[in-house]
C-alpha cells in the first residue's frame, strides 16, 4: 500500500495515507569528507528514505558541465598542473647496456699465430645514447689494451644517423669505424630492458677465446723421475742454517794481484754456495757485494769429446758429475771454486758443532795467517824548482788540492806597517849599473823583501819595481833546512844575494837603527854598531849644516834630482791624500811666506801619515831647511806626486 496520495487529490489533511513501515524521518547529511578536505552536496534522499529526483542532472546538464570550466569571483581559475614529467638524463642515469663481443685481428709476422681474436665489452649509456669499447687487460698480452673505442655517440652510416640501442641484438655484427665486433651475449639487465621494450633477442652465442692465448695457459707436460732423496724434507731441516768458513784467496802469482781475505758460506738448505771478500778501511778496492754469487757449484765435470763452443754461461745438470758438498770443505784445506783457490784457515763455532755432530771431526785448530806489514814508501820530495814561495811547491807535495802555508797571526798583527828601508847598490861587472841605487824594503809583519829602483832622468833605465814582496833565502840554503834573511843579516856594506844577483847596503833609514835600538835584545851586537857607526855622523852632520849652512846654499840641481826621487818614491804609498798633504801645509803657513816651523811641519806630515821615516823623504826635509827650526815647505810640495 503506497502512501503517496494519487495525481488527482489534493494534498490536504486527511487525504494522505500514511505509511506505516516508514520509521526515519530526518534530513540527509549535506556535508561531507574527501580527500582530507570538507565538502557540500545536495540531498539525494528525503525525509523516510525517499529518493529526491529534483536535484539529479540530466546527462546533457552533465556533459555541458564537463565541457564548462567555472570561472571563480577574482578571475579565471588557475591552470592545472601538467603532469609528472621525468628528464632522460635522470629517468636513464647510471643505467647502461653492456655486450659481450669479440673481433679478429690479423698477425701477418709471426710464426706462431696468423689471426688473433681480441674479446672486448660494449657499453651503451641510456642517459645520452652514447657508447665506448673496453678491452680487459690480459697478463703478458705485448699490445696496447684498455678503452679501444671512447665514449661519444658513434655514427652509424654517412647520413648522420648514429647507433641507438634498438640497433644492438645478440648473434649480430656491428662496424664501428672501420672495425666489425660480433655480438655474441649481454648481462641479465640489458636482456630485461630490451625485451620490456618488445624487442626480441637472439639466442646467445659461445665466446671464442684466441687459440694462442690458450696454448700459453696450457701447462707443459714435464716428465720428472720420482727421486728417493727429499729436498723439501731438507729444506725444512736445515733452513736458515748457514756454515762459515774463513778462507785466503791467494792471487799473487797474476799482475796486481794479492792475498784477500774472503768468507765462505755453505747454505745447507739447498747446498749452496757463497762468497764474500771482507774489506777493510781505507783499502783502496771497490765494495762489491759478493765475489761469488749463491749458487751450486760444480766440483767434477764431464769430459766433453767434441769441441763445439756452448752457447750459454751456465751449466747444466748432465755436464756435472759431483756437485760441492759439506764433506769437501775443512779447516787448513785448499779448496778450487770456479778457478779461485781458497785456503780455509778457521771457521765459527756453529760449523764446529755441525762438524762435529755430522761427520765426528774435531780437529778444528785454526792455522795463523802471517800477515806482513806493508812497506813504508818514503815520501821524497822533489827539489825546488825555483818558482812561487818554497812552503808553496812544498804544500803540492803534500796534498792533492795544496793549502796555504799557515802564517803567524800574532806576529802579523804586532808588526802591522812596520817597514826597514836600506839603499843598496848592485854589485855588477858592468858599469853602468853600479851606479845604480835600489831601495830595499824589509817587511817585518811575515819577513819578505821587496826592492824598487827609483827613476833617474836621462839615465836610460826605466826604474821602477825591481822584486814584488817575497821572501828571500840566503845561499846555501836547502829544501829540507830553508834559512832566509833576517833583519838582523842586513849590516851596513854587507853583501845580500837576491836570486843570484848581488847587493850591497850602503844606508838605512833612521827608522831602522831606533827599531833596533828599541828591541835590542832581538839584534847582534855587531848589526845595531854597524848601523850607530854610519847613521850618527850623518845626524851630527846635519844638526851642523842646519845651523851653519842654510838651505838657500844647496845646489838646485840636486834639490831637483832628490824631489824626482822621493816624488816616486810617494808614489808607492797609495793611501796617501795628496790633497791633505797641501791644504795641512797651507793652513800651517798664516802669513804666507812660504816658511813654516819644522815642528809644526812634521806634526803635520804625520797627521796626513807622510812617511818621514823614508830615507829620501829625511833627506828631502833637511835640503828643504832654512834657518833653525824653519822649513821651506814650497819646496816639499813639488815633490809630492800630482
Amino acid at each position: 500500500m503506497s502512501s503517496e496520495p494519487g495525481p488527482g487529490l489534493p494534498f490536504l489533511p486527511g487525504y494522505a495515507f500514511r505509511d506505516p513501515m516508514k520509521t526515519s524521518f530526518h534530513r540527509s547529511q549535506t556535508l561531507g569528507y574527501r580527500n582530507g578536505f570538507a565538502f557540500s552536496r545536495l540531498p539525494t534522499v528525503g525525509a523516510g528514505g525517499e529518493r529526491l529526483h529534483v536535484n539529479q542532472l540530466s546527462q546533457a546538464e552533465l556533459d555541458d558541465l564537463s565541457n564548462a570550466r567555472p570561472v571563480l569571483t577574482y578571475g579565471p581559475a588557475k591552470p592545472a598542473p601538467p603532469s609528472g614529467f621525468v628528464p632522460a638524463h635522470v629517468a636513464f642515469d647510471k643505467k647502461i647496456l653492456k655486450f659481450d663481443a669479440y673481433f679478429q685481428e690479423d698477425v701477418p709476422l709471426s710464426q706462431q699465430e696468423h689471426y688473433r681474436i681480441r674479446q672486448v665489452g660494449i657499453y651503451y649509456y641510456l642517459e645520452d645514447d652514447s657508447m665506448t669499447v673496453i678491452e680487459p687487460f690480459v697478463d703478458n698480452a705485448g699490445f696496447r689494451q684498455g678503452t679501444l673505442l671512447r665514449r661519444h655517440r658513434v655514427p652509424k652510416n654517412d647520413q648522420g644517423e648514429h647507433y641507438h640501442w634498438k640497433d644492438l641484438n645478440r648473434g649480430m655484427n656491428i662496424t664501428m669505424y672501420g672495425r666489425t665486433y660480433r655480438i655474441v651475449d649481454c648481462d641479465r639487465f640489458t636482456q630485461v630492458f630490451l625485451e620490456s621494450q618488445g624487442i626480441e633477442l637472439n639466442p646467445p652465442e659461445e665466446m671464442v677465446f684466441d687459440p694462442y692465448i690458450e696454448m700459453r695457459r696450457t701447462p707443459m707436460r714435464k716428465y720428472i723421475t720420482p727421486s728417493d732423496f727429499d729436498q723439501f724434507k731438507q729444506f725444512l731441516t736445515y733452513d736458515k742454517q748457514v756454515l762459515r768458513f774463513y778462507a785466503i784467496w791467494d792471487d799473487t802469482n797474476n799482475m796486481f794481484g794479492e792475498k784477500r781475505s774472503c768468507i765462505i758460506h755453505y747454505y745447507l738448505a739447498d747446498d749452496t754456495v757463497e762468497v764474500r771478500e771482507v774489506y777493510k778501511q781505507n783499502d783502496g778496492k771497490d765494495r762489491f757485494p759478493v765475489l761469488i754469487r749463491r749458487q751450486r757449484l760444480p766440483k767434477t765435470l764431464v769430459e766433453k769429446t767434441k769441441n763445439f763452443p756452448s752457447c750459454v754461461m751456465e751449466i747444466s745438470d748432465h755436464e756435472v758429475l759431483e756437485w760441492y758438498t759439506a764433506k769437501d770443505f775443512a779447516v787448513g784445506k785448499s779448496t778450487t771454486l770456479l778457478g779461485r783457490t781458497f785456503f780455509i784457515y778457521d771457521c765459527d763455532e756453529f760449523t764446529r758443532n755441525f762438524y762435529r755432530d755430522k761427520f765426528g771431526i774435531t780437529d778444528f785448530q785454526p792455522v795463523e795467517m802471517e800477515k806482513k806489514p806493508p812497506e813504508e814508501v818514503p815520501q821524497v820530495i822533489p827539489p825546488y824548482n825555483g818558482f812561487g814561495m818554497l812552503e808553496d811547491s812544498l804544500q803540492n807535495c803534500f796534498s792533492l788540492i795544496p793549502k796555504p802555508p799557515r802564517k803567524d797571526i800574532a806576529k802579523m798583527l804586532e808588526n802591522d806597517k812596520k817597514v826597514l828601508r836600506y839603499q843598496v847598490a848592485l854589485e855588477s861587472p858592468n858599469p853602468e849599473d853600479r851606479k845604480r841605487r835600489f831601495i830595499l824594503s824589509y817587511f817585518l809583519s811575515d819577513n819578505m823583501i821587496s826592492i824598487y829602483e827609483p827613476p833617474v832622468r836621462n839615465s836610460g833605465i826605466i826604474g821602477g819595481k825591481y822584486l814584488r814582496k817575497t821572501r828571500v833565502a840566503k845561499p846555501g840554503s836547502t829544501t829540507e833546512n830553508a834559512t832566509y834573511y833576517e833583519p838582523s843579516d842586513l849590516i851596513i856594506g854587507s853583501t845580500i844575494e837576491v836570486f843570484g844577483h848581488r847587493f850591497v847596503i850602503t844606508d838605512a833609514d833612521e827608522y831602522v837603527l831606533n827599531y833596533m835600538e828599541s828591541n835590542a835584545e832581538r839584534f847582534p851586537a855587531a848589526t845595531l854598531q854597524s848601523l850607530r857607526d854610519h847613521i850618527r855622523p850623518q845626524q851630527v852632520g846635519k844638526e851642523a849644516a842646519n845651523s851653519d849652512i842654510p838651505a838657500l846654499g844647496t845646489s838646485r840641481q840636486e834639490l831637483d834630482d832628490l824631489i824626482v826621487q822621493v816624488r816616486e818614491e810617494l808614489k808607492l804609498h797609495k793611501h796617501l791624500n795628496i790633497d791633505n798633504v797641501r791644504k795641512e801645509l797651507l793652513q800651517c803657513d798664516q802669513d804666507g811666506s812660504g816658511i813654516v816651523d819644522k815642528g809644526t811641519f812634521l806634526a803635520a806630515l804625520e797627521s796626513t801619515c807622510v812617511p818621514t821615516n823614508a830615507l829620501l823623504v829625511n833627506k828631502l826635509i833637511d835640503l828643504c831647511s832654512c834657518g833653525e827650526d824653519k822649513i821651506n815647505y814650497r819646496d816639499f810640495l813639488r815633490a809630492l806626486p800630482s
